[in-house]
């Protein structure tokens, strides 16, 4: 499918690939992996043409579609479902002929509406919609009314209802919720045709992924399989590479050793000579260079309180009096507990996090917390409302008021922010870089509670994992929200789920609750109605109503006049006329040709079948026109 050949690319002081090669085999599902800012997203740019290499290093066939999710769908008047729709070109250019075609060519239209099954595309819009967290009031509702992160939801469901040829997805996971993820990881499982995904969830790389492409040193490597096949595969590699260095390396000594013994001797030089020859052609064993990745520091509370650290009794919480976010909250929470919090967006999550975060109060009921717990509360808010012209060390230094310079860049270096980066702007620190800072920052004071929201959207997969061993290391209570099922399986020992007002402990495991999100999209998932009534009104073979790729396109007032319309009318029924006489003429020759030659027969009865399909599409058109006119009359 996509074909790269000795691709070499530079740009910005950098290089990002060099004689890179890889040829990704037609309907594979491949996860390209690669530490941040190794130029994973450029090669994207690099296959979809908005970065050009120079040459023909990149390859697709020539009728292939390639699809991304490069931005937000804008905020327009158009209904969600219809935008999603609208991806559809070819049957959003079908429906738009229908306002103005030709009545003879209406049949046309119609049929090949009917052969890409242009009446189910409202249905399989809306599936996709309700597993991205779109009920089906909000399928009807303005993208003018969602905010960026929802717009990208829309973005990426236009991309999985065009179904390219060769779907590019950066990040997919980074805009939706566990619930989302795990809908979007069931589909793409099923996904038609070839995919190549930028992904730090390791979850999504093991389920989804039949291959990964791996971006390091300038090169690029395919490896068949999931990702945790891909970390064997490479493992081996590494143990072969040693294996065989410390082969040549005992050649190598060997070698030397006899020409630094007998090089002086006349009745050995020939042999000496000939070993210095073999050790200038020996070509060193490349070895895989792991970059080391700075630990995460989550310093646990020195003293333990006594349990519980937080109860909660019929308690309500929300931002109006009177109107609870969530209501009859009875739970408890001790020090080595470690709460997977679960729910779809909307269902109150962030509001538990403020309020066991202490920055919302209960309105009814009761919170009991011990006064001198210290909670750590992390969310991806944080990282939006950085000053862009702040620096790591400005921050440190107002965290540590009386700590000597030399201590706050120690402390910084902890972090995984060196020298170089300590007075680089926020602005220029990759998302990763703000995601370490600010993790570690609300952890220096040793909580006895760690809230994450969201903490890895930044993070790769090696920082991934340096994040859950300083969890896992850590001694205090931990409540994670997290899109990476991952990381919730390996950090959790206890759900509670969000649903319905409320917050209750969810009997099950992550298995449990994957069946339990896909069949809930599935039941959601309700079918509206086929073509609107609007396109349906000029084909009745499309038997009830369908969906207007416009949505209000038929209250105009443009459109043909009568006259036209009657021309249209007229020429259908000339055209029906002439079809009916063909079949008549038609069937005479068959009739003789049953006692003259039967071997006619043959051709007679394929013409005949043609020119009755001839005659349906016309009827068709004649139909279409006769309405058409009969709605301007």
């Amino acid at each position: 499918m996509l074909q790269i050949t000795d691709l070499t690319f530079n740009a910005w002081g950098r290089k990002f690939l060099v004689d890179a090669s890889v040829s990704l085999p037609p309907g594979a599902k491949v996860g390209l992996v690669g530490r941040n800012g190794i130029g994973k997203s450029t090669l994207f740019k690099l296959i979809l043409g908005e970065l050009q290499a120079g040459g023909d290093e990149i390859s697709l066939p020539k009728t292939a579609r390639i699809g991304s999710v490069d931005q937000e769908h804008p905020a327009t008047p158009v209904s969600v479902l219809d935008t999603i729709l609208e991806a559809d070109v070819e049957r959003h250019t079908l429906l738009g002929r229908l306002e103005t075609a030709e009545p003879e060519e209406m049949g046309e239209i119609w049929s090949r509406l009917i052969e890409i099954d242009a009446d189910a595309a409202p249905a399989r819009a809306s599936e996709i919609l309700v597993g991205l967290g779109f009920d089906q009031e909000n399928q009807q509702r303005p993208m003018s009314e969602f905010s960026g992160g929802w717009r990208m939801r829309v973005a990426l469901a236009a991309a999985l209802f065009a179904e390219p040829d060769m779907l590019l997805l950066d990040e997919p996971t980074n805009y939706l919720d566990l619930e989302g993820a795990l809908w979007l990881e069931a589909r793409l499982k099923k996904y038609p045709h070839t995919a190549l995904i930028i992904s730090h969830d390791r979850e999504m790389l093991n389920e989804v992924c039949t291959h990964i492409l791996h971006l390091a040193n300038h090169n690029l490597t395919l490896y068949t399989g999931n990702y945790d096949q891909f970390e064997q595969a490479r493992a081996e590699k590494a143990r072969l590479q040693l294996s065989a260095k410390a082969k040549q390396d005992a050649e190598r000594a060997h070698l030397q050793s006899f020409v630094d013994r007998f090089k002086a001797k006349a009745s050995k030089a020939a042999q000496a000579q000939s070993r210095m020859k073999r050790l200038a052609k020996m070509q060193p064993v490349s070895t895989t260079i792991e970059e080391r990745v700075a630990p995460f520091t989550l310093p646990s509370p020195p003293r333990p309180l006594a349990p519980p650290l937080i109860r909660l009794e019929r308690a309500n919480v929300g931002y109006e009096p009177g109107r609870p976010i969530l209501r009859n909250l009875n739970l408890r929470m001790d020090l080595d507990d470690r709460i997977g919090l679960l729910g779809v967006n909307g269902a109150g999550k962030s509001t538990f996090a403020k309020m066991i975060a202490g920055a919302l109060k209960v309105s009814e009921g009761e919170l009991h917390r011990d006064r001198k717990m210290r909670v750590g509360w992390f969310h991806q808010h944080q990282i939006e409302a950085m000053d862009p012209t702040d620096t790591p060390l400005e921050i440190i230094r107002r965290a540590m008021p009386d700590g000597s310079e030399a201590a706050r860049r120690s402390k910084l270096a902890q972090f995984g922010l060196g020298y170089e980066k300590q007075e680089t702007t926020v602005d220029s620190l990759s998302g990763g870089e703000r995601a370490r800072l600010l993790l570690n920052m609300v952890a220096m004071d040793a909580p006895h509670v760690l809230i994450l929201d969201e903490p890895t959207n930044h993070l790769d997969i090696d920082s991934r994992r340096a994040l859950l061993d300083a969890l896992n290391d850590y001694s205090g209570a931990v409540i994670l929200i997290t899109h990476d099922r991952s990381l919730m399986e390996m950090v959790a020992d206890r759900l509670w789920l969000a649903a319905d007002g409320t917050v209750k402990p969810y009997d099950g495991d992550m298995d449990d609750y994957a069946k339990f999100v896909l069949d809930r999209a599935k039941a959601a998932s309700v079918k509206p109605s086929q073509i609107k009534k609007e396109e349906a009104a000029a084909s009745p073979s499309q038997g009830g109503g369908g969906q207007n790729n416009k949505g209000k396109k038929n209250d105009k007032k443009s459109g043909p006049s009568p006259s036209t319309l009657r021309h249209g009318v007229k020429k259908a029924e000339e055209r029906m006329a002439q079809l009916t006489a063909e079949i008549a003429r038609i069937d005479d020759d068959m009739a003789n040709a049953a006692f003259s030659n039967p071997k006619a027969l043959e051709g007679l009865t394929r013409a005949r079948a043609k020119t009755q399909s001839d005659l349906d599409a016309a009827e068709q058109a004649w139909v279409a026109a006769e309405e058409a006119l009969a709605e301007v009359s």
